[in-house]
């Protein structure tokens, strides 16, 4: 029998305890030295993320255990590091564009990785196309015959959409498309696009991956074949991987990734709740709420949800808004999440769909007491 997700954080990439140390060594080398020219030149060909290592630019020891065991988490046949959730991103986006390519993304995507279309390779002729996403009819007829990806984010940000991961990347798979899903939300153990079909799965490991606020870091899951490509391509040739301290700072977040994530979620499900029945909301965009519009997908291509949701507050104004945040005391404003400490941004969306951009609030649950939080919101609450 296979051992269990939370059994394999712990233990696998670590069979060979080096010394004895319960806890891997940090490998901070820049390079691996050879007996010989042939075994150099033979790992560099064949091997070129290790293990055998040659060069912590594409690949090191350190780094090798905590991708062993994401890869393991999101049922993916290779894992790699990058510096940054954005270098994970584009190097998935870039590994399947080429002059010409165009690209489906669901609006709802983290903004700089709409910004990677819209900015960046839209100079050397990618275009692209937004679509709402919520239905597999958008993201398919938005196809065109030059489409290389369908970049996906479920939930996704700042209103937390779903799409039908399995039904759009199969009908991506007909037209021999790639398809992209940034999974950051679901922290590897809520869902795992690559078991529905879709080919890369891209994380910001500065999240839930590493869980304390100290790393900033990026992770890129795919099949090996696709991975070697992606490693002698985008990562050696852009240079972006992660260094060997933050990935063993990344692996010790691992081990506590399943008892965190609960914490975060059932004091997000606490918060939503009460804002719901709240007379200044007039609504929370939360997954796991009963009236959740996309509840019967949620059930079914979910396990459960995080400590990220958002809410539309009754006053309307940036000032107002602005007041309501500034007001708080155990949310600070700021714009990651993931970590030990509870956090505001206020911010305005404008969706599709929408016909004038809202103001909005995302919260994200921390730590601290449940009810601590809703107190403080409480007393924001009183200042708008």
């Amino acid at each position: 029998m296979d051992p269990r997700p939370d059994t394999l954080l712990q233990h696998l990439g670590e069979e060979e305890r080096i010394l004895g140390a319960v806890v891997p060594p940090i490998f901070q080398t820049s390079l691996f030295v050879f007996d010989d020219p042939h075994s150099m030149w033979d790992t560099m060909q064949h091997h070129p993320g290790g293990p055998p290592f040659h060069y912590s630019r594409l690949g090191n020891p350190t780094n090798h255990i905590a991708e062993q065991k994401i890869a393991s988490l999101e049922k993916a046949g290779a894992c790699k590091l990058f510096a940054s959730g954005m270098a994970a991103i584009s190097a998935a986006i870039v590994s399947v564009c080429r002059a010409g390519s165009h690209v489906v993304m669901v609006d709802t995507a983290y903004g700089p990785s709409r910004q990677v279309m819209q900015n960046l390779l839209a100079r050397f002729g990618v275009t692209h196309t937004l679509v709402d996403g919520r239905t597999v009819e958008s993201v398919v007829d938005a196809i065109r015959p030059e489409t290389s990806l369908i970049y996906l984010e479920s939930p996704s940000s700042l209103i937390f959409r779903l799409q039908d991961l399995a039904a759009i990347a199969g009908a991506a798979k007909e037209r021999g498309i790639a398809t992209a899903c940034d999974n950051t939300y679901c922290g590897a153990l809520l869902q795992n696009p690559c078991e529905l079909g879709v080919d890369m799965v891209v994380h910001s490991g500065t999240k839930y991956l590493n869980g304390h606020s100290d790393v900033v870091a990026g992770v890129l899951c795919t099949s090996a074949e696709r991975m070697d490509a992606i490693v002698r391509n985008e990562l050696a040739l852009l240079g972006g991987a992660l260094p060997p301290f933050p990935a063993w700072l990344l692996m010790r977040g691992l081990r506590t990734l399943r008892l965190r994530l609960a914490q975060h979620a059932g004091t997000a499900d606490t918060l939503a709740a009460w804002l719901s029945s709240h007379p200044k909301v007039r609504q929370v965009h939360h997954v796991s709420l009963p009236d959740y519009p996309q509840r019967d997908l949620y059930l079914r291509q979910m396990r459960g949800s995080g400590g990220l949701f958002s809410f539309e507050p009754t006053f309307a104004t940036r000032d107002e808004v602005y007041r309501f945040c500034a007001s708080l005391k155990w949310f600070r404003i700021g714009v990651s999440w993931g970590g030990h400490e509870s956090l505001a941004v206020p911010i305005e969306v404008h969706p599709l769909d929408w016909e004038a951009p809202r103001w909005m609030i995302r919260l994200y649950c921390g730590l601290e007491d449940p009810q601590d939080l809703i107190e403080d919101l409480e007393r924001a609450m009183a200042q708008v």
